[in-house]
């Protein structure tokens, strides 16, 4: 069976790409904004289904300036992991408004139900392996890196 990725298709998602020892992580979208809350989502999917986790909560998230869109892109998933990890809380949504390298950003979730979201693994952090944000030739964005497990 062939498996068309996101972006072959051309449409904003989010996909997994294999990796050795961890997994990388991808999100694909029409503004480099949209492709970070994507790839946040991917995140999300290492760990549990995002459809099972309700929107109860929301936790804004800023990371600073950083000196590109890559480490800003790193900054953020990594923001997101401390946040889990703290909180105690798994998340299905995403906003991010990026700025000058700066990102404001919210997450909607809830708390871990061991039962409920049978988690797989837990995401310990994104790393710079992998590490790429930018736009394609048809115009959507690309944002992506490995995560460790």
């Amino acid at each position: 069976m062939t498996v068309q990725t996101q972006a072959e298709t051309g449409q904003p998602g989010w996909e997994h790409f294999h990796h050795v020892a961890d997994i990388g992580v991808r999100g694909i979208g029409k503004t480099m904004a949209n492709a970070f809350e994507q790839a946040a989502l991917a995140m999300t999917a290492v760990i549990t289904d995002p459809a099972c986790i309700k929107q109860k909560q929301t936790v804004n998230i800023a990371c600073p300036e950083a000196p590109d869109d890559e480490y800003l892109f790193n900054d953020w998933l990594n923001a997101i992991v401390y946040e889990m990890d703290t909180r105690k809380m798994l998340f299905s949504r995403f906003q991010v408004t990026i700025m000058d390298h700066t990102l404001a950003g919210k997450a909607w979730g809830e708390q871990v139900d061991m039962q409920k979201h049978t988690p797989a693994v837990e995401v310990k952090g994104a790393t710079l392996t992998a590490l790429k944000v930018e736009q394609q030739g048809n115009g959507l964005w690309i944002a992506q890196c490995v995560v460790d497990v």
